[in-house]
């Protein structure tokens, strides 16, 4: 039996998720059922971010065992012909220990949030970015940010479907930049709630275009209470973008 870690990349807008479900098709399906369709065996494809419904990966990281023995160099174009045309690519494969396990070692976690601030409609970014039309004061946002660095409960961030045996976790960066009408949201921790960053960018784009004030902001935060969140921004904005082992 051999274990393989595989570095994929995926458009998630026509797909339920990374996470095997009933009632659409999801990442990990189209992965298993191409590895299924020259192998011949039937294998469980083990993902370090359970992605959501129309979220996307720049550099989602897997793993999965194969008892019979294939090149190496004909692994990878193997599993991306069988996957035909879904939005999914296999980027890279290497062999690894049988110990080596996606979700469970990975260290950090770098997810990266896209918002287009104009007037026109998104073209080429559509179903890429979240469209906000009101100009956001990337100041009052960037202030806002840093109260959420450090160790706290972000309960007031999570959804209620969340499994996580704890709300307490620790953001060790946040990094928000705009270049001419695109703002870039990025968030580092060693693993987040389920939503949680999409609760963040919610909130924070409500200091960005004046709906709260600073203090509303952290009263928010502090409260842990999930009926005082914001809105959570739209699946569409958020790229999974790197995982460090």
């Amino acid at each position: 039996m051999q274990r393989y870690k595989i570095k994929i990349e995926y458009e998630g807008t026509p797909f339920v998720g990374w996470q095997f479900q009933k009632n659409g098709q999801s990442v990990q399906e189209v992965l298993q059922k191409a590895i299924f369709n020259f192998s011949k065996e039937r294998v469980v494809v083990t993902g370090a971010g359970r992605t959501d419904s129309g979220v996307h990966a720049l550099s989602q990281i897997a793993h999965f065992d194969l008892k019979k023995k294939i090149q190496k160099k004909n692994l990878l174009p193997a599993i991306n012909q069988n996957i035909s045309n879904k939005s999914v690519t296999v980027l890279k494969i290497n062999r690894v220990s049988k110990n080596f396990h996606a979700r469970h070692d990975a260290q950090k976690r770098t997810y990266e949030y896209l918002i287009v601030n104009r007037q026109s409609p998104l073209t080429l970014q559509k179903n890429k970015a979240w469209h906000i039309r009101k100009k956001l004061d990337i100041q009052a946002m960037k202030k806002g940010a840093k109260f959420l660095l450090g160790t706290h409960d972000f309960s007031t961030y999570r959804a209620a479907s969340c499994g996580a045996k704890s709300p307490v976790k620790t953001m060790e960066k946040i990094f928000i930049k705009k270049n001419k009408d695109k703002i870039s949201l990025q968030f580092t921790s060693r693993s987040f709630l389920q939503q949680q960053v999409r609760s963040m960018v919610g909130c924070i784009k409500y200091l960005g275009e004046g709906k709260w004030s600073i203090d509303t902001f952290q009263k928010a935060f502090k409260s842990k209470k999930r009926s005082k969140c914001a809105p959570p921004a739209p699946a569409c904005g958020l790229y999974l973008k790197n995982i460090i082992y």
